[in-house]
């Protein structure tokens, strides 16, 4: 009997010790950010390069200093748990430090935050080997693609690994990287290196992990959020996915937010995996923890990202290191791009209501960027180009004061039927001045202003061969815009809603316009009929270049611009995620030019943040900074800047005012248009009433 009761506490002793192994479950806080974009310095609500003045009035979020403080904050209120931190790729792009340093000042920064791995991204590939490989040379921690594949002939070598197992805590975690299949397409790795398929490619390296006992497995993409849920987190064997790609804002409480965070994904195994990604440009820092099981099955994963706004405060010795690394920034401004045998006229009262050189320019360089992806056609807001250049030298300050607004090149699919679409909303507030009005390349259109808007286009031909031929409604055609236009900003909601195959995340449109001028420099501004006006005094082939301007060229009330100190800056909100109910996107600057920039040491010192690459965001921006509209009418009370700066005034709406050209006549100083917009919250900056009263606050 006692042998029995031995027996029977023995086993239930090991019965209670089995439990409790079967029961010692791990959990894993991972920290994330992807699609960093080089925002070196912090963006406002715009995404844009954040001004000191609105860094002063906390208005500012993300930037590497505030990631800095942020990931060092979170690190030690777990300190003692176990913690990763992971990069979902495309840190490249984005601002001016990257076209000047290429790579370097990222990964300087990257390394200060101690990254546990990264994934690469489609625009790490972008300038090729001679950028990516000092990158690798310098980074401190793994970087990861499973489907990237450099041949004997690349200088990447083995730098790019599949894949690495950390030992965290006393467990393993293996972690296998991607990047999107169509890299090849929209960035340039060059002949040496392959991109492979990224399903085939994960799943031989999570079999290889799997066979080294290693159950607990990651997968670390930039493929985006719909690839991530439809494919990547239903492979044998993933637990989680950290991704990237699409800049989607996944969160538990925006209700602008593309899904939860983290989006629970069954798998064919019977377990379901969490897919995370965190927004984009260093706005939000990810954060969720997962809890595994003995044999390595998630059990829970639960967390939000952290938006990184004025309540992080910047460390203030990477302030000081990025207003030494901007010094060189303003150099590169006046470095030559090309040259041009006259003027190329970029003026609001052509490029708002006829066809203009500066269009043509502006979209025949994105034609010409894309044509080896099919596009044919390309359409540009006039609202975007902001200035003319002067005949002669051309330097990639005046190419950024024509596109000012950090925009990317976007490229979709859209039927016939809806590019005639388009063109009328361009042509819909012609008397207006409006910035919709829609420069083209690769089709001719003819316009009736005097028709009813909706019903302006009168014909709509597109390129073929050597000539044109009428438009086939029923036929798709591949278009090349800015990301702003393609979100559907300035009216073009066809754009968003009915374009397929979209893909926003291209080069800076400013870049392709200076590489464009290089490639064909000098330069020969031209008009050539491609925009025509119909009237009953002119024929319907008129070329728009001779017809009469839209009655009395009067600028539209524009889109309200960013707050920046950078040339007539403001952003183009894009269906993008952020807690502003603007929600832009916006993208890369880089000038034609690839001179090497020596990486200053740094210096003690200044908080101060510089002001860099002037934030591009395509909206129809206000009008140009550097004079008030023509054609608005300011009232009689309409003080010199002296007297405004001494007391409140008021404002009567005259047709074509913009807040940027009110504060620019004032204020002396365009970017002050937000002090308007505060001081007269009833109005509507992207449509003010002609008549109402608006107050001039003291400046």
């Amino acid at each position: 009997m006692t042998t029995l009761i031995k027996s029977a506490l023995l086993s239930a002793s090991i019965l209670g010790l089995s439990s409790g192994v079967a029961f010692a479950d791990y959990t894993l806080t991972i920290l994330h950010i992807n699609d960093w974009h080089s925002r070196i310095e912090s963006n406002n609500k715009y995404e844009s390069t954040c001004s000191a003045e609105d860094e002063t009035e906390g208005k500012c979020i993300g930037g590497a200093a505030r990631l800095v403080t942020a990931i060092a904050d979170r690190r030690t209120a777990r300190e003692g748990e176990n913690v990763l931190l992971l990069n979902g790729g495309d840190n490249f792009q984005g601002s001016l430090f990257y076209t000047t340093y290429k790579g370097t000042v990222e990964a300087e920064f990257l390394n200060l935050m101690k990254f546990d791995a990264m994934t690469v991204g489609n625009h790490e590939f972008d300038d090729g080997e001679e950028a990516l490989v000092p990158f690798l040379d310098m980074i401190e921690f793994p970087v990861l693609s499973a489907n990237v594949a450099a041949s004997a002939s690349s200088k990447v070598g083995d730098r790019i690994k599949p894949s690495v197992v950390l030992d965290v805590g006393g467990e393993k975690i293996g972690i296998v990287g991607a990047v999107t299949t169509d890299t090849p397409e929209i960035s340039s790795p060059g002949p040496n290196i392959l991109i492979a398929d990224d399903i085939r490619t994960i799943t031989a390296e999570v079999e290889k992990l799997k066979a080294e006992g290693v159950n607990k497995i990651i997968a670390l993409t930039h493929v985006g959020y719909p690839r991530d849920k439809e494919m990547i987190a239903q492979i044998p064997g993933v637990d989680v996915v950290v991704g990237g790609h699409s800049h989607s804002l996944l969160s538990n409480t925006d209700e602008k937010a593309e899904g939860p965070y983290p989006t629970m994904i069954d798998n064919p195994e019977g377990y379901q995996v969490p897919v995370t990604q965190a927004a984009s440009y260093s706005k939000y820092l990810g954060e969720f923890t997962v809890t595994f099981d003995d044999a390595g099955v998630v059990k829970e994963a639960k967390g939000d990202p952290i938006y990184l706004d004025s309540s992080v405060k910047p460390d203030d010795a990477v302030l000081a290191r990025i207003k030494e690394l901007g010094a060189p920034i303003e150099e590169l401004k006046t470095r030559k791009v090309s040259e041009t045998s006259a003027e190329i006229d970029g003026s609001r009262e052509t490029c708002r209501s006829t066809e203009c050189e500066m269009g043509n320019l502006v979209a025949d360089a994105m034609v010409d960027r894309v044509k080896d992806q099919g596009v044919t056609i390309a359409i540009q807001n006039g609202g975007g180009l902001r200035a003319s250049i002067d005949a002669g030298e051309i330097t990639m300050g005046e190419v950024l004061g024509v596109l000012p607004f950090q925009n990317t090149l976007a490229t979709f699919q859209l039927k016939g039927s809806d590019v005639v679409a388009a063109l009328e909303n361009g042509a819909s507030q012609i008397e207006e001045g409006a910035g919709r009005f829609a420069q083209v390349s690769g089709l001719r259109y003819t316009f009736d202003k005097d028709a009813a808007a909706g019903s302006r286009i009168v014909s709509v031909e597109v390129k073929d061969g050597d000539g044109f031929k009428p438009i086939d409604p029923d036929a798709v055609y591949s278009v090349a815009t800015n990301n702003y236009m393609r979100g559907g900003g300035d009216g073009y909601s066809v754009f968003k809603t009915a374009g397929m195959n979209a893909y926003d995340f291209g080069p800076g449109l400013e870049q392709v316009v200076a590489d464009y001028l290089a490639k064909n420099m000098p330069y020969t501004p031209y008009t050539d009929g491609r925009i025509a006006a119909a009237s009953t005094s002119a024929a319907e082939s008129a070329p728009a270049a001779d017809a009469a301007p839209a009655a009395e060229t009067a600028p539209a009330t524009e889109a309200a611009p960013m707050a920046e100190s950078t040339p007539a800056t403001e952003t183009a909100p894009m269906a993008e995620t952020s807690p502003a109910a603007e929600t832009p996107s916006a993208a890369e600057a880089a000038p034609a030019e690839d001179a090497v920039v020596e990486v200053p040491e740094p210096l003690p010192g200044s908080k101060d943040l510089t002001t860099s690459a002037p934030v591009i965001s395509g909206e129809t921006a206000p009008a140009e900074a550097s004079a008030p509209a023509e054609g608005a009418v300011m009232t009689g009370d309409a003080p010199a800047t002296e007297e405004a700066a001494m007391s409140a005034k008021e404002h009567v709406i005259a047709s074509g005012d913009t807040l940027w050209d009110l504060a620019k006549t004032y204020y002396d100083d365009p970017t002050m248009w937000n002090r308007i917009a505060e001081a007269n919250p009833s109005a509507s900056a992207r449509n003010l009433t002609i008549g109402e009263t608006l107050t001039i606050p003291a400046k």
